[in-house]
């Protein structure tokens, strides 16, 4: 019986590979063909398309249900009417991220923090470069809000020598597409795996600034409580900040009328120390996802609400 089970477990894990082959196979000149067609557009036009395509197709995806039950669990106070509103400008923000991302090694003609000009404006130049000339490293948090690719090519196009965290995408052909663009315009990344906590730290060892998403579900992460619920957090950014003593700030992007985007990035938080002194790794976490919180109360319909936050409610 164990032999048979090996062999049906052996047969099944080929044919899925088999099968995203494929896949993949079939899907690329499809990517690449919508991928040409997204970058002959001009990128106010290529978010106004993704945008207006998400809006209409998202509602019908099995996620709005993800999103909606999220939106219901957050905001119990909010109408239906409420909630369908807020879940139709997620489908848009990301289809919108999507267009956008078609130009994201084009974003320099953007004029990138300097108020009023090109399509990204900050108040928060001079922390910019501060963090380019003074010469120590820190930790960076983020979530995905509006468009969340725009931190990391700021940071990049403003000369701060940063490291992008980022997860690949399960099929190679959408992996390959995203990762020559964001190589092309976001400097160093750094891909998430078994030697990550490694190369994480030898980045900060080095002095460079690291950026990460820590707004997902994190299995054994640590607990905090997030629009009133609890959930696990990735605890990495304040282990790495425990060991190094190094600055952690938040940086987070609002999407603006007329395409266009305001990049802020925090002062260096007060982290809480516990008895000895020490970077109190939970509590971090928790003033961390309480930041994000409130980033997301400001603007809900910026935040990407389709994935399941809080896993043991639904």
């Amino acid at each position: 019986m164990n032999e048979l089970q090996h062999r049906v477990r052996s047969y099944l894990a080929r044919t899925r590979a088999v099968l995203g082959t494929t896949a993949e196979k079939l899907l690329k000149p499809l990517v690449h063909l919508i991928w040409r067609g997204m970058r002959s557009l001009d990128p106010d036009r290529s978010s106004d398309f993704g945008g207006a395509v998400a809006r209409r197709i998202g509602p019908w995806l099995p996620a709005s249900r993800v999103g909606r039950d999220n939106l219901r669990a957050a905001f119990p106070e909010k109408s239906t009417a409420e909630i369908e509103s807020i879940l139709s400008g997620v489908w848009e923000n990301l289809g919108r991220v999507a267009g956008e991302f078609a130009h994201l090694d084009r974003v320099y003609d953007w004029h990138p923090l300097w108020p009023g000009l090109g399509r990204i404006e900050s108040r928060d130049a001079e922390r910019f470069a501060q963090m380019r000339d003074d010469g120590k490293p820190s930790l960076l948090f983020a979530a995905h809000l509006a468009n969340w690719e725009l931190p990391a090519v700021a940071a990049a196009a403003h000369g701060i020598d940063a490291v992008s965290v980022f997860r690949m995408p399960g099929m190679r052909v959408f992996g390959d597409l995203i990762h020559e663009v964001r190589r092309g315009s976001m400097g160093r990344l750094l891909q998430t795996g078994r030697m990550a906590a490694l190369a994480m730290a030898a980045e900060i060892e080095r002095g460079a600034h690291l950026g990460l998403l820590v707004d997902q579900f994190w299995a054994g992460g640590s607990k905090v409580m997030f629009f009133g619920r609890l959930c696990p957090a990735n605890p990495t950014i304040a282990r790495l900040a425990r060991h190094y003593e190094c600055e952690v700030r938040g940086a987070r992007v609002v999407r603006l009328p007329n395409h266009h985007f305001r990049l802020d990035i925090t002062e260096p938080l007060e982290l809480p120390r516990d008895a000895d002194g020490k970077i109190a790794v939970d509590a971090t976490m928790q003033m961390i996802t309480s930041i994000i919180e409130s980033w997301i109360r400001e603007h809900p319909e910026q935040w990407l609400w389709l994935h399941r936050r809080w896993r043991d409610y639904f």
